[in-house]
């Protein structure tokens, strides 16, 4: 038997690293905690240089927004006048072609006046000659040209010229040919013989003023 010696025990063997790694593993106490870092100043510069260029691009975005907004309304005006200038012109080239029609068919709408004048349109020639004028009524074709009314040379053409005394101003006293007009165009003033007042006539003012009994006439006492 081996010989013990007294007053010594035999302890295991510890790793040379253990106690490091136990010391490592102790939880912090709160007196041995540390504060944080403070953030760099660098960051702070870079988030405000980054919210400029945000800012920059957003203008950007706004000016170009509002180009195309002055854009799309400047085309859209355009589109607008556009549609009005075809349409005007589809009309305008309407009026002419109907004006060109009606133009050719106005000797034979003579003829048919003048064969009422003599009582000939009878018959189915009638019935033809009535629906010929309906179809020119109601492409818009209008006839003028009266007995009696006032001569106005943009509407009259005088073919024959007299005197009257019984006319105070240019007046049409006989329809030789009607005028015919489509809306406000004249595609044919109307043929007429006029008749004027007889040379040194009073005109229509003075005459009427010369029928009328003055004042002093109405004031002036009855001769018995």
């Amino acid at each position: 038997m081996s010989e013990e010696t007294p007053g010594f025990e035999e302890k295991p063997e510890v790793p040379t690293g253990a106690g490091a790694e136990d010391a490592a593993a102790e939880p912090k106490t709160a007196g041995s905690s540390k504060e944080e870092p403070a953030a760099p100043a660098g960051d702070a510069a870079a988030a405000a240089a980054a919210d400029v260029a945000l800012l920059a691009q957003l203008d950007q975005a706004r000016t170009a927004l509002n180009e195309r907004t002055t854009d799309l309304q400047r085309l859209q005006a355009e589109y607008q006048n556009y549609r009005r200038r075809v349409e005007r012109d589809r009309i305008a080239v309407k009026e002419i072609a109907v004006a060109a029609l009606l133009t050719e068919l106005l000797p034979t709408l003579d003829d048919i006046g003048r064969a009422r004048e003599h009582g000939e349109l009878v018959g189915g020639f009638k019935s033809v000659a009535e629906s010929l004028e309906t179809a020119a009524a109601k492409m818009g074709l209008q006839q003028f040209g009266k007995e009696g009314e006032p001569f106005d040379p943009t509407i009259h053409e005088a073919l024959m010229h007299s005197y009257a005394p019984d006319v105070t101003e240019d007046t049409c006293v006989a329809i030789l040919q009607p005028g015919y007009r489509i809306g406000e165009r004249t595609i044919r003033p109307a043929r007429v013989a006029v008749a004027e007042p007889q040379p040194g006539a009073a005109p229509k003012s003075e005459a009427a003023e010369a029928d009328t009994p003055s004042d002093k006439d109405a004031d002036a006492p009855e001769k018995g």
